[in-house]
């Protein structure tokens, strides 16, 4: 059975910093891409940054301020969020594409989500 977990979260203040980790546990064949998302009521959930086994995306709206990382043989990424704003406000969740037998069906994978709240 395949786990995605999340750490971090939680409320930080305008120009801080704020780290999420994302981890991926139990048994698979591979992890393809893995995401962080976040998602504020009423709107659709949006990709901030994203990382496959080679190379990293970060959208525009978190370029220069979010970073994000990824640990191969860990099955893990990392988001670093800087100089963080209210708007960053949202509930952030981590998704893995994992391939479970070999490389001919992958299934997406969700963790519960974390809060992360900007504000003095």
């Amino acid at each position: 059975q395949v786990q995605v977990v999340e750490l971090g979260g939680g409320l930080v203040q305008p120009g801080g910093s704020q780290m999420l980790s994302c981890a991926v546990s139990g048994s698979f064949f591979s992890i393809g891409e893995m995401a962080w998302y976040r998602q504020t009521p009423g709107k659709q959930r949006v990709m901030a940054a994203m990382a496959t086994e080679r190379d990293t995306y970060v959208a525009d709206f978190a370029k220069d301020r979010f970073t994000i990382s990824r640990d191969n043989e860990k099955h893990t990424i990392l988001l670093t969020m800087n100089n963080l704003k209210p708007e960053d406000t949202a509930v952030y969740s981590c998704k893995a594409v994992v391939w479970l037998t070999d490389r001919t069906a992958a299934r997406n994978y969700w963790g519960q989500g974390t809060q992360v709240t900007v504000s003095q």
